[in-house]
């Protein structure tokens, strides 16, 4: 393929597209999960994905994990999880079973603030699809995006 072939240009084109839906969409998330809720889009991923971890087998996640879920480098998600423990919405606790392991809980404050922000994120989001399927270049990738079913 050359420069100027057709289907590396479409595909640039529909890389280009989807980067600026995700764009236009984490924006508007961010602008009101901050207003409403003094929560990052990143902070908001955080709690959600930690709220989801459970006691049974491969229910703690390891701090790896946790940061490709919520695509961030692992030094990045450590700095991030220790704003949001500063912030009390967080708590760290040695893994009972290998003391060099360590777990990260939401607390009773950050999963009622998940709670209350879950709504704000929701309604953001839906906003921001509806704002998108207006643009003919996006309005494919809102339909696709809306259409996605991912397996639990």
């Amino acid at each position: 393929m050359t420069a100027t072939d057709p289907a590396l240009t479409a595909l640039s084109q529909g890389w280009c597209a989807l980067s600026l839906l995700h764009g236009r969409i984490e924006a508007h998330i961010e602008r009101a999960l901050q207003t409403g809720h003094d929560l990052s889009v990143r902070e908001y991923s955080l709690l959600d994905v930690l709220s989801r971890q459970h006691d049974g087998e491969g229910g703690h996640l390891q701090m790896k994990q946790v940061a490709d879920a919520v695509v961030l480098s692992q030094s990045a998600t450590t700095r991030l999880v220790t704003r949001l423990e500063d912030r009390g919405l967080l708590q760290r606790y040695l893994c009972p079973t290998d003391r060099r392991g360590i777990y990260t809980n939401v607390s009773e404050a950050g999963l009622k603030l998940l709670e209350e922000a879950r709504p704000t994120n929701q309604a953001a989001l839906r906003e921001a699809l509806d704002a998108a399927a207006e643009n003919p270049e996006l309005a494919p990738l809102v339909r696709a995006v809306e259409e996605l079913r991912v397996p639990a």
